[in-house]
């Protein structure tokens, strides 16, 4: 099987990619908000092509998954992922998140069974939390992501064009080269989800705080981060987030943006691989 579906306790729908031998180590990716599986077809293909299992999810509400109204928060992310994990028998796994994806491979990994996890990447990722709090004043204040749901429940096909024209790969800055391509399928990625699970998932990605999972994780976790993250600040997570983490290494990119894997595969693939086999 190249793809294929899940029901999990809920009965939610979860569709997937498993690329790949079967008894390779397997490499499980999780996408971003209000992306799918398809956000990492490059490294897919990478990884596949170095001899690993692929396996890519399309999280509950977004993608070709069910469009959930509930259970659009990160413990039920989580509690998927490790249905996925269960039902394709993932040992020895490593866990690749990006952005919001990043806050799931956090809570699955601090709880996962033993044997399930290897190793994990966080890269652009939202943890330890993006929500300026008391705890945490330096985080964002809760209008941007005020500003985030208004957007997409106002017009939400001009919002998912908005945002990967502008600050997620960017494309905003002087003498950046846009890609048409990548702002397109972006687009596309973010209309195929469900706009009640996208407009929860904002919540579920500023409002959740990972920092006992970070202390809680015993594997590896290999932290990279854009120093022109214009979405997820690196000051208030890659920086915070490394600090807590029992085994973290952490790299950052200076000028590369929140969707770097996307624009600069080419400096992201090799590093991603050399951890894989370190």
């Amino acid at each position: 099987m190249s793809n294929g579906i899940i029901t999990t306790q809920d009965g939610t729908k979860i569709f997937y990619k498993d690329w790949g031998p079967k008894n390779a180590q397997p490499v499980v990716f999780h996408h971003g908000w209000p992306l799918s599986a398809d956000d990492w077809d490059n490294q897919m293909l990478f990884f596949l092509a170095q001899g690993y299992r692929v396996i890519a999810h399309d999280r509950r509400g977004h993608g070709r998954s069910d469009q959930t109204d509930s259970g659009n928060d990160m413990t039920t992310y989580a509690a998927d992922v490790a249905e996925l994990a269960k039902a394709l028998d993932l040992r020895n796994t490593i866990h690749i998140g990006h952005s919001t994806g990043g806050g799931e491979v956090a809570r699955y990994v601090a709880h996962a069974e033993k044997g399930r996890v290897a190793k994990a990447v966080l890269m652009g990722a939202v943890p330890p939390i993006m929500l300026q709090t008391a705890a945490n004043p330096e985080g964002l204040p809760k209008e941007v992501f005020d500003g985030f749901r208004s957007a997409l429940a106002a017009n939400r096909a001009q919002f998912f064009i908005d945002v990967p024209a502008g600050p997620f790969y960017g494309f905003n800055r002087p003498g950046a080269k846009a890609s048409q391509g990548l702002i397109d399928n972006w687009w596309r990625q973010g209309m195929a989800g469900g706009a009640k699970a996208q407009y929860d998932c904002i919540a579920a990605f500023s409002e959740t705080d990972f920092t006992e999972d970070l202390k809680a994780i015993t594997v590896p976790v290999l932290v990279l981060h854009g120093e022109d993250d214009q979405v997820v600040p690196i000051n208030d997570s890659a920086h915070k987030a490394i600090k807590l983490l029992k085994q973290g290494t952490l790299k950052t990119y200076p000028g590369l943006s929140h969707g770097m894997f996307a624009t600069h595969p080419e400096q992201i693939n090799p590093d991603l691989l050399a951890f894989a086999k370190a």
